[in-house]
């Protein structure tokens, strides 16, 4: 049975991640909140990946097959009202947590003997955009991790790579989709007139942690609604 670590398994598209890998395996899920689902394949941990003492995941299993890092920010504003406080922290939450995990979590990857990471970027780190400078930062910084440790990594039999979705039903998208108005004005910004659901981000990243994507490291993979490139 495969292990897998969902690193902010409890809601948006890490509990549809979940959902979608089912009963066939073993899931860890670490979050900073409170886990409702007791389903018996699924242990909990709760912990802020970016602040707290890892160790406390030292229980995990010799072999990790999988690890998902979910948590991100959507920080949006004009440039010139972004302190250096802004910047900082929405790197720490979206890369320096990453790296925390990745370094932590290596020797259980290795010893898989073919593993796969998963991160996630933006369509902002591709397309530029008003009002997205903090978070096109750190998500295009996530991106040159992903294709350095595919590199560095593929000798070991770990994949890596990286989803930059475009605007998608989640928790943390609430603000920008909290009335009517906005959510048909921006399904009409994405060429395929909607925007993503969870299970469109989740179906990928199960792909990606499956051996049908043995053959696939190092890449960013746009799942936007067509929006990175199409008129």
């Amino acid at each position: 049975m495969k292990n897998y670590l969902i690193i902010g398994g409890t809601k948006g598209i890490g509990l549809k991640t979940i959902e979608l890998l089912g009963h066939d395996c073993k899931i860890y899920s670490v979050s900073r909140g409170e886990n409702e689902d007791k389903q018996e394949n699924i242990a909990h941990y709760q912990l802020d990946i970016t602040k707290e003492d890892l160790s406390k995941l030292d229980p995990l299993p010799s072999e990790i097959h999988g690890l998902v890092y979910c948590p991100g920010s959507i920080n949006l504003k004009p440039f010139a009202r972004f302190s250096e406080t802004d910047f900082l922290n929405d790197f720490h939450q979206n890369v320096l947590g990453a790296i925390r995990i990745i370094q932590f979590i290596l020797p259980r990857l290795k010893a898989a003997n073919g593993s796969s990471i998963v991160l996630y970027s933006t369509v902002a780190a591709r397309l530029g955009m008003n009002f997205h400078s903090s978070v096109a930062v750190s998500k295009s910084a996530i991106e040159g991790l992903t294709r350095s440790l595919a590199a560095e990594f593929a000798p070991n039999k770990i994949r890596v790579n990286a989803i930059a979705p475009s605007l998608t039903d989640t928790p943390l998208a609430a603000p920008l989709l909290n009335t009517p108005e906005k959510i048909e004005a921006n399904n009409k910004r994405h060429p395929l007139q909607r925007i993503g659901q969870p299970d469109d981000i989740a179906a990928m990243t199960v792909f990606l942690l499956s051996e049908q994507a043995g053959w696939i490291t190092g890449q960013t993979l746009n799942i936007d609604g067509g929006m990175s490139t199409l008129k």
